[in-house]
């Protein structure tokens, strides 16, 4: 197929070039146009027209008049002549736009042979690092790695579709305390032969077991500390409902309520933990195995000093381990189709940790504390820790240092981290102590997420409650996946590997789609079934209704490069045509969405949209059979822009198309 270039004239965003408009005449009533500008908006019911303006209200009020006087004033001064066949003014001022249809036309004719199909390049193209994924590499990846994966993949990809630069970097957990329990695995627990023959598999084995050790002695204190503070809370009620005092016997009803709620959190706390330990002492041979090895949270430690520390037995084997454990990774990005530019890891920083402490120290932002360096803040009661009093640095000291790096290496206008919720008070400290660092002027944000939930409204686990691996999630979704691709009509031509292909396609894409179609601070429920679906808000759903496109061209034998050359035009008589038509025009506004907040769930939204119109479109808008020839080509180049503008807002959510379904 011929490659499309982007046309010389202007393809235009219209909600831009709207509140272009408008902020003109705006200035000229206000010093601040731009807020009241971003208040033209697309209209929610298609009777109010195309696009709306809504800020007559709020200007009434700064200028003291009534609301529908000023948008008067403001319709007959604007020019909109060439883009909207109607301006009308409802309600107390409210301005609803109806654009021209020879103008849609048009529109729509000139992004037949632009290959950007609207969306212009930024004229002020910024530098972005994305840090996201950033897996610990000594354990599987699982189900909470979606998220972070997915959503940065889709930043990147818009970001970059938009002509800015981007750097993505997956900030491995390749040194930290899980490598010392590898090793503190390794040492005591391994089997050789298991090793040998599935190396990843053994030392993952290792690693869980280390974990439910180290978990398990961890839990015992903790069940000690949780029956000592029952037992406070218990003499605090008796001391409270024995109390005489009648000044405020209402005061005391609600003191004791607030403590009997304190007394049955603490004991729901100590039963859940009891119901853990009990669950792991009924296996008398691992108990047996643990009391041997009480002091295992510390030897960990130990190991994982030693390591930092150049020890050359825990130095080989990390090298030895940590290939391994990478590759296995690999396997999930490849079938994620998902790449970095860079993977620099915890150990990558190592030898700047110290000179990152000096430098604080220096600038008087870092002062010893109980034998520790800190770093403190005003704005936080908890001081933001750099080194520990045995010299051991933190994850604060390595993200400082990484910030210095990226600086040094790329000088970036933002640094994106994409991480989850649950590092938010992380992420404020790190960004204030780097602002007064040095780095006022590179804009840190934290582009957080909500969790992913079971059907209980838990996060996600296996029925043991161990969190589900993120292999065993791809490996479903492509096996469900083969039951739609069976039961589709338009995939009987398929043979059994081209059906396989297919189910590989829409499975992955189910998952990313699934959760990139969440809006991403917001928890969500996995489901399986709701992600695959032919219908509603899917990438199974977007991906049958660009399947439908190309089946048209295939079934019409139509050669669509030469008719979207041919210069026919573009009709829009039937208002299926034109809803469809107008929201293909629509796509620059969702990418401009995007990147606005960096929430991917505006470009999914906008291409379920466009899938609903489509269908629509298909049901009233015969194609092959339409009326007459005028119609018929027409309506082609429609399905053809659909189904462009599917495959490239999928690939902007890192999501392939298949031509059968």
């Amino acid at each position: 197929m011929r490659v499309l270039e982007t046309p010389a004239y202007t393809v235009m965003n219209i909600l831009a070039e709207l509140r272009r408009r408008f902020g003109k005449v705006l200035a000229e009533l206000v010093e601040d146009p731009v807020p009241l500008a971003g208040m033209v908006l697309p209209s929610q019911d298609v009777k109010f027209g195309d696009y709306q303006a809504n800020f007559a209200m709020p200007l009434g009020k700064i200028l003291g008049r009534t609301p529908r006087a000023i948008a008067r004033e403001i319709v007959d001064s604007i020019d909109l002549g060439d883009l909207c066949e109607s301006s009308d003014i409802a309600g107390p001022g409210f301005i609803n736009l109806r654009l021209s249809e020879a103008w849609l036309a048009q529109q729509l004719k000139q992004r037949l042979v632009d290959g950007r199909l609207g969306v212009a390049s930024t004229q002020n193209p910024r530098t972005y690092v994305i840090d996201y994924s950033s897996p610990n590499v000594a354990k599987p990846m699982h189900v909470g790695h979606i998220r972070s994966s997915v959503i940065g993949d889709a930043l990147c990809h818009t970001l970059r579709f938009l002509g800015h630069h981007v750097i993505s970097d997956n900030h491995l957990g390749d040194w930290g305390t899980q490598f010392g329990m590898i090793i503190y695995g390794y040492k005591h627990f391994r089997d050789d032969n298991a090793f040998r023959d599935q190396p990843i598999g053994e030392l993952s084995r290792l690693y869980k077991l280390v974990r439910r050790f180290m978990d398990y002695h961890e839990g015992k204190s903790r069940l000690a500390e949780l029956e000592k503070a029952i037992e406070k809370q218990q003499a605090l009620i008796t001391e409270k409902g024995s109390s005489g005092d009648a000044r405020s016997d209402k005061k005391r009803k609600k003191s004791l309520r607030s403590l009997r709620d304190k007394l049955a959190d603490l004991t729901a706390r100590r039963d859940e933990l009891n119901a853990e330990i009990e669950v792991f002492e009924a296996d008398r041979e691992r108990i047996e195995l643990a009391a041997h090895h009480a002091d295992i949270a510390a030897a960990v430690l130990s190991e994982t000093a030693k390591l930092h520390a150049g020890d050359k037995e825990n130095r080989e084997l990390w090298e030895q381990f940590l290939p391994q454990c990478r590759a296995d990774i690999q396997r999930i990005y490849d079938r994620l189709s998902i790449r970095f530019d860079v993977e620099l890891g915890e150990s990558f920083y190592q030898d700047r940790l110290p000179g990152v402490v000096t430098s604080l120290e220096n600038h008087g932002l870092a002062q010893e504390s109980e034998g520790a360096i800190c770093v403190f803040l005003e704005e936080y009661d908890a001081p933001m820790l750099i080194q520990k009093r045995d010299g051991a640095f933190l994850y604060a000291t390595t993200d400082l240092a990484t910030i210095a790096y990226r600086m040094e290496k790329w000088n970036p206008h933002a640094i994106l981290y994409v991480v989850d919720h649950r590092q938010s008070e992380h992420f404020e400290k790190l960004f204030a102590v780097a602002r007064r660092w040095g780095y006022p002027e590179v804009k840190c944000e934290h582009i957080s997420f909500g969790t992913v939930l079971g059907d209980d409204g838990k996060p996600y686990k296996t029925r043991s409650g161990d969190t589900i691996g993120l292999e065993g999630l791809l490996n479903e979704a492509e096996t469900k996946a083969c039951e739609v691709v069976r039961e589709n009509e338009l995939a009987k031509e398929l043979d059994v590997e081209q059906r396989q292909h297919v189910a590989n396609v829409i499975g992955i894409a189910a998952l990313k789609y699934a959760d990139l179609s969440h809006n991403r601070t917001s928890d969500y429920v996995f489901n399986y079934d709701k992600m695959l679906a032919l219908k509603g808000n899917t990438a199974t759903y977007c991906q049958y209704a660009y399947a439908r496109t190309q089946n048209i061209f295939t079934r019409g034998k139509i050669e669509i490069d030469k008719l979207r050359d041919s210069g026919c035009t573009i009709v829009l008589d039937h208002p299926a045509e034109r809803a469809l038509g107008l929201h293909l025009l629509q796509f620059p506004e969702a990418l401009i969405a995007v990147i606005d907040d960096y929430k991917p769930n505006h470009l999914t939204n906008y291409l379920f949209e466009l899938a609903n119109a489509f269908s629509t479109f298909y049901e009233e808008c015969p194609v092959l059979k339409a009326d007459h020839e005028q119609h018929r080509q027409s309506r082609l180049l429609l399905c053809d822009l659909t189904g462009r503008t599917i495959k490239q807002g999928l690939a902007l959510l890192g999501i392939d198309v298949v031509e059968k379904m």
